[in-house]
């Protein structure tokens, strides 16, 4: 499997930790790298953050028009909206990107998994299957694929990780319910997970970011 291209923010100084962050349906790796400076983490914090382009691929909904996706959307139904297949071909991509960071040098321990939207999909799909703990997952504006899986192919690895999943509560995209289902069903499955929502639709907006800055902080620069 051919390595996903990303974008690659890297701090000043030595690279002890890393952020991957998976973007959402139609945008790239590009769209989120800013980012990184409104973060506002301190000097010498030491994170590296890579952001991953997902492959271009025709999504159904759209009449079929190609763009960056991470699985195809065939139906706006929540029940039966994301495809499953290509949901697993990328969680696959995005492992063998930790991975590659892991060889590296950066411990599987001192990575961080965010994603938005459909990259929302992808870092829940891993959090319950990955083969190694990992520092958290940000959850932003996002849904759960397969949530009737859960539970039959879910590992104790990472049920102690920090899950944080954030909705806004006028997404007109991702309904607010299907962030408090995920929610739920990872609370349920007894994973360490929090919730916080924003006036928002679906975006990001100032007070989030300093959340999300003090959850990273915690995760990998605090514990240092």
């Amino acid at each position: 499997m051919k390595l996903l291209p990303f974008v690659d923010v890297k701090p000043e100084g030595a690279v002890k930790a890393a952020v991957v962050w998976l973007h959402g349906l139609g945008d790239s790796g590009d769209g989120f790298a800013p980012i990184v400076p409104e973060l506002r983490l301190p000097k010498g914090h030491g994170v590296r953050f890579v952001f991953p382009h997902a492959p271009v691929r025709p999504i159904t909904i759209n009449n079929g028009y190609q763009m960056r996706g991470w699985y195809d959307i065939k139906t706006w139904d929540l029940n039966d909206r994301a495809d499953e297949t290509g949901v697993r071909e990328s969680a696959a991509a995005v492992t063998q990107l930790i991975d590659t960071l892991i060889g590296q040098g950066i411990p599987a321990e001192k990575i961080l998994l965010a994603g938005f939207s459909q990259g929302g999909v992808i870092a829940l799909h891993l959090l319950p299957r990955l083969p190694y703990k990992i520092a958290g997952v940000m959850a932003l504006s996002t849904y759960m694929a397969v949530p009737q899986k859960l539970n039959e192919e879910k590992t104790a690895t990472n049920q102690r990780t920090p899950v944080l999943v954030n909705h806004g509560t006028h997404d007109e995209v991702v309904p607010y319910s299907a962030g408090q289902a995920a929610f739920q069903a990872l609370k349920h499955a007894g994973f360490a997970v929090q919730w916080a929502e924003y006036r928002m639709g679906h975006s990001v907006c100032p007070q989030q970011i300093g959340e999300l800055s003090r959850f990273i902080q915690q995760q990998l620069v605090q514990a240092d």
